[in-house]
C-alpha cells in the first residue's frame, strides 16, 4: 500500500497482520524493487561523473523503450 505525502512523492507503507513479520518483509521487498528506491540508494553511495550519468540515462533510455515496446505487442 502506498500513501502520498505533501510533496507528491510516494511513501511505501507495509501493515504487518497477525504478527506475520516475515511477509511483511517480502511485501516491503517487492515493493522497494518496483519503485527503484534500491537502485535509486545504491546509485547514489558514490559520485557518479557527468560522462557516466549521461552513459547510464541513454542505456535507460534504451531498456525502457525495449520495455514498452515488448509490453505494446504482448
Amino acid at each position: 500500500m502506498a500513501t502520498t505525502r505533501a510533496g507528491g512523492q510516494a511513501m511505501l507503507a507495509i501493515t504487518v497482520h497477525h504478527n506475520d513479520v516475515e511477509l511483511a518483509l517480502r511485501l516491503l521487498k517487492r515493493q522497494l524493487q518496483k519503485s527503484g528506491l534500491l537502485r535509486e540508494l545504491r546509485r547514489r553511495r558514490q559520485y557518479e561523473k557527468p560522462s557516466e550519468r549521461r552513459r547510464r540515462q541513454k542505456r535507460e533510455g534504451i531498456r525502457n523503450t525495449r520495455k514498452r515496446a515488448r509490453l505494446a505487442h504482448g
